[in-house]
């Protein structure tokens, strides 16, 4: 059960729920009663994106259909491309799914810039992205989304590498209604590597919920993951982090941290992160912390002069800047610097 198969099914009964235990804590089910009507298609110009200026090409899906050369995202062995891929929601109160697949072939590289862009409100959107790298390839994708107010949104990418492979992302929300960004990754051991990094910062209602599963399926093959997040006002925020180990994959190395910051007394986060190791000679280890500013370090920075709500705002910019500064693409980096500090100036 899914957002998308709801969709298209057009039935609620389609939808996840928390009697599903990936799903508890983002209940769909019991939040839409009835599905809103399709979206239609949007002709007009599209507005600017968050990414703008970067790239050599561009691939919108507004309202679920997709605009531009999709054949962009194929990439054949030894190319190297940077892509805008905007997901668009430009008509209120409606519903839409889209799918796109991507595919980097072998020593290719691939830097892909995603944006999810709420340009109306109360709509229901589901995104799904199959991306497969071969032998060597590289992707590094920097996905900053921002939902519009009273959205319910869902993005599920299903990932698969070659032996060899390096497959990065970096995740960046304000949240939503409902929001959930969904990683699942298939890892075939054999020096491929993955890093898996996520930013939340939320704030009033908002609610956001970043969930990965990474499957070792063969030996020597490394994962780092980091997850950093800051709630305030009445907002909430999910982390849900699973790595399996399968047996046989030996000399796996695998690295899972979460931690978040809450800094009012309604907010709320949930964490949940797995380690499943049916394999011997490993290295995995997982931490999550969850707790408030140092106070330590507030009152030291009043003590220099510093007002207090920009004192809060250095250090919570500190503490998410580590996960920003492992964006290898320079353009981008800048880019989610620079939505860090818009976000935290409240």
């Amino acid at each position: 059960m899914t957002l998308a198969s709801a969709l298209r099914a057009r039935d609620v009964a389609e939808l996840p729920s928390k009697r599903d235990e990936d799903w508890r804590w983002t209940d769909l089910r019991g939040l839409l009663r009835v599905l809103p009507e399709p979206s239609p298609e949007h002709a007009g110009a599209l507005p600017v994106g968050p990414f703008d200026g970067l790239g050599e090409a561009e691939v919108a899906v507004v309202n679920g259909r997709v605009r531009g050369d999709a054949s962009v995202l194929t990439l054949a062995a030894g190319e190297r491309r940077t892509v805008r891929l905007r997901f668009i929601s430009a008509s209120d109160a409606g519903s839409h799914e889209g799918r796109v697949a991507i595919e980097v072939g072998e020593g290719a590289c691939l830097t892909l810039l995603e944006s999810y862009e709420g340009a109306a409100s109360d709509y229901v959107a589901a995104a799904g992205l199959d991306i497969a790298l071969d032998a060597g390839a590289r992707l590094e994708r920097i996905a900053l989304a921002a939902d519009g107010e009273g959205a319910v949104a869902v993005s599920t990418a299903e990932v698969t590498l070659g032996p060899g492979a390096d497959y990065a992302q970096t995740l960046l929300t304000s949240g939503a209604k409902r929001q959930r960004l969904e990683t699942r990754l298939l890892h075939p051991g054999a020096q491929a590597s993955v890093r898996l990094d996520s930013v939340y910062l939320l704030a009033g209602p908002h609610h956001a919920d970043l969930t990965t599963a990474v499957t070792h399926a063969g030996a020597h093959g490394t994962t780092r993951q980091l997850t950093k997040g800051v709630v305030r006002d009445q907002a909430r925020g999910v982390f849900q982090g699973r790595i399996v180990v399968a047996e046989g994959a030996d000399g796996t190395d695998a690295r899972m941290g979460h931690h978040a910051l809450i800094l009012s007394d309604r907010a709320e986060v949930d964490a949940k992160p797995e380690l499943e190791i049916y394999a011997d000679d490993v290295q995995c280890a997982h931490g999550n912390t969850v707790g408030a500013l140092d106070e330590e370090a507030l009152f030291y920075a009043r003590q220099r002069g510093i007002p207090e709500p920009e004192a809060r705002a250095l250090l919570t910019q500190a503490f998410i800047g580590e996960v920003i500064d492992r964006i290898v693409d320079d353009g981008a980096r800048e880019v989610a610097r620079a939505w860090a500090a818009d976000r935290l100036k409240g």
